[in-house]
């Protein structure tokens, strides 16, 4: 096997038989497979099995009941599941042409790469597939950031947050990638000096369905970037700033309703206490959950410390307050910055402690038959 196509799906159904017909007409004459990793919620799964009984290539289906990490946990999954060295990587929308594949394949083979980004950025490319103008310009923008943060890493693409790509699988530490959301690329880039390469392609719109595009995947990148950049504890930063402020806010708008300051205080701190320990969940800690026991159990630790921290830093307030004549907001502020690094260390080293160490074992994948039906894992 030449390589392997991976294809993480969300909801994908309508797509599936269009893109598995293009990527074969495309590929027609070379050894291949098509290696779905499917995370729906509907009949996606039965589209793929009825388009690989169709297909006279190997097509095979991973559907994932619990769906780590995202897109980028589906990619690394395929990763280990693929039966190729060169594996690529591409959206079930059709917004990546399957035509542009062998153009990919025609560049890895001169030999001095070891990824081959397909750019919209590139001379030739173009992005006309965004929905509209505030998704290019925010495309644009997160591009570059991104490169500002890892000149050395991205200097050789000019699109670090594509999700069509071809890469040498014994090139990248599998093992070492920490996927969060969409953006597996940069995680792959950031992790490892790579040999780049690029070819031009037009991002096309989608086929069929809508986009996954969301504000929390907005705020998975960002808390991406800085814990590639920085390590956790800046995501962790990222995190209790979007508290603070929200904190902040909260006692601001209180007072301004004719609530006395303290109790103003106290109500923010509880709201901001459960908003951050569900970004802490979902973003910062995501990684470390399987193995640091039950949700509510990190909850009531995070709650009871959380909780303690604000009985210490309320009357610490107040004493700034009253004492330094402080205005009472910016003396909330520098109470917050103050527990900061508590707060982080605490976190990381008791709630999220691991409880047990998990084997992780890889099965190995079963090879694809020629008559194109699907093997399941």
């Amino acid at each position: 096997m030449d390589l392997t196509v991976i294809v993480p799906t969300f909801n994908e159904g309508p797509n599936v038989a269009e893109l598995v017909r293009r990527v074969g007409a495309s590929l027609r004459g070379r050894s291949f497979e098509i290696l779905f990793v499917d995370d729906s919620t509907d009949d996606t799964p039965d589209l793929i099995r009825q388009a690989a009984d169709a297909a006279d290539f190997p097509v095979r289906l991973i559907h994932r009941d619990q769906p780590t990490a995202g897109l980028g946990g589906a990619v690394v999954d395929g990763f280990h599941a693929a039966d190729s060295r060169w594996c690529l990587v591409m959206d079930g929308d059709l917004q990546h042409p399957p035509e542009d594949i062998p153009r990919m394949l025609d560049r890895a083979a001169v030999g001095d790469v070891d990824i081959v980004v397909a750019s919209r950025y590139v001379a030739g490319g173009t992005a006309g597939g965004l929905a509209n103008a505030t998704r290019t310009a925010v495309s644009r923008a997160s591009t570059l950031l991104t490169k500002s943060m890892f000149p050395r890493k991205l200097h050789g693409t000019t699109d670090p947050m594509t999700g069509f790509f071809l890469v040498d699988r014994d090139a990248v530490e599998i093992g070492d990638l920490r996927p969060r959301g969409f953006k597996i690329l940069l995680e792959i880039l950031a992790r490892r000096q790579l040999r780049i390469g690029e070819v031009p392609f037009a991002f096309a719109s989608r086929y069929a369905g809508e986009s996954k595009a969301s504000f929390a995947q907005g705020m998975r990148f960002l808390t991406q970037l800085a814990m590639l950049r920085f390590g956790r504890m800046s995501a962790f930063a990222l995190v209790g700033g979007v508290g603070a402020i929200a904190n902040l806010v909260i006692m601001w708008g209180l007072i301004r309703l004719g609530m006395d300051y303290l109790p103003a205080a106290i109500i923010a701190s509880v709201v901001t206490i459960i908003g951050n320990f569900l970004l802490l969940e979902y973003l910062v800690f995501a990684d470390m959950r399987a193995e640091s026991g039950q949700m509510w159990l990190r909850f009531i630790k995070s709650f009871t410390f959380n909780g303690a921290e604000a009985i210490v830093r309320i009357p610490v307030l107040a004493l700034l307050v009253q004492s330094a004549h402080i205005p009472s907001v910016l003396a909330a502020a520098i109470t917050l910055a103050a527990a900061f690094v508590v707060r982080f260390v605490y976190h990381a080293l008791f709630v999220y402690a691991p409880k047990k160490r998990v084997a992780q074992t890889v099965a190995k994948p079963a090879i694809p038959q020629a008559s194109g039906r699907t093997l399941e894992s």
